[in-house]
């Protein structure tokens, strides 16, 4: 913990440069320096910010930021690799979630947190800049134990649907490993949709690949549902809670995709905020990345984030049936349960 730092001046300050080096991680990785880096070992500041349309004084401080945190080494002008460049990216995307995509949550933290005005819209965050990391996040975290999950299938599925699309990565990787398959993405966030609808066209999907804006929590039988035999549902499940409303949710699933013969569910669960109950707790001294933001800034939009126990509460009275869970913890503590029809 930063509070063992034996200088507390020291160890303040290095909260408040973490703080600056964090909103830099996820920059320098949208704007491509992370990867030019790992590319390219050593980038002149100079010419990327030239080369990029980038001002130079401004791209200075950036690299500053990251070589105070050792995530580079820099020689004036040159930067490289630091000792913690490699992690950084691994985690680049979760840096990206929470200080661009909900930027503006944890910068209004002393509005949101008054009773007043936790009314209507109470906060916004970046639905674009969330299915970007999320897009990383998947690929870095869930991506392994969703493709076992797959490879495991008893069943060759025709017709997938995919709650909380987002960017439409994944339908677009299932449809590419199984020629011959429909999907349909299902998001509630607009921005979102046009942006994957857009992707799915320029990547040849078109006929195969379509997305309608919508509530996962709401949704009800329709006509191009009668078929979908594979759902899939990640980094969202949670927006399913409290417990009556996911029992209520996962009911209403059932009856929307009657042929549905395995619905893979995969979020983040609850380990340090009141999670005495929870085997999987953490302390104060042991916190993984992403946890707290992500449990945090959850507790600030009013989402209840259930623990894993709390999930395998709930399947039977939803009727569905847990026939296999898959573990992931490098994200904090995260699952994929693979359901079906109970």
């Amino acid at each position: 913990m930063i509070s063992t730092i034996v200088d507390p001046e020291r160890a303040v300050a290095t909260i408040f440069n973490s703080a600056i080096a964090a909103v830099a991680i996820g920059a320098a990785w949208e704007l491509g320096l992370l990867d030019e880096l790992r590319d390219q070992k050593m980038v002149d500041v100079h010419e990327f910010a030239t080369q990029h349309n980038l001002d130079s004084s401004s791209m200075q401080g950036l690299v500053t930021a990251l070589a105070v945190v050792d995530v580079i080494e820099r020689d004036q002008d040159t930067v490289a690799a630091g000792r913690l460049l490699d992690e950084a990216y691994r985690t680049k995307s979760l840096f990206h979630w929470l200080t661009l995509g909900s930027g503006e949550l944890f910068a209004r933290m002393q509005y949101v947190l008054r009773n007043e005005n936790r009314t209507g819209a109470f906060y916004r965050r970046d639905p674009v800049a969330i299915a970007y990391a999320c897009r990383d996040i998947n690929r870095q975290h869930f991506d392994p134990a969703f493709w076992a999950a797959m490879d495991g299938l008893n069943y060759k599925f025709h017709s997938v649907v995919d709650l909380g699309s987002g960017s439409g990565e994944r339908l677009m990787q299932l449809l590419d490993r199984h020629p011959g398959t429909t999907g349909i993405g299902i998001d509630l966030a607009g921005p979102a949709i046009n942006v994957a609808a857009a992707e799915a066209l320029e990547h040849g999907f078109g006929d195969r690949l379509s997305f309608t804006e919508g509530d996962a929590r709401d949704i009800s039988y329709r006509d191009e549902f009668a078929q979908v035999d594979l759902l899939t549902c990640f980094m969202m499940g949670h927006d399913f809670w409290p417990r009556d409303n996911c029992v209520a949710t996962l009911q209403r699933l059932r009856k929307a995709f009657p042929k549905v013969r395995r619905f893979l569910l995969g979020d983040a669960t609850r380990i340090l905020l009141d999670s005495a109950r929870s085997k999987h707790a953490v302390t104060g001294d042991n916190v993984p990345v992403f946890t707290l933001g992500f449990e945090f800034g959850h507790a600030m939009m009013g989402t209840y984030l259930p623990t894993i126990e709390e999930w395998e509460g709930v399947f039977a009275e939803g009727r569905w049936r847990c026939v296999k869970r898959h573990l992931i913890e490098s994200l904090s503590l995260s699952v994929i349960f693979e359901l079906e029809h109970a």
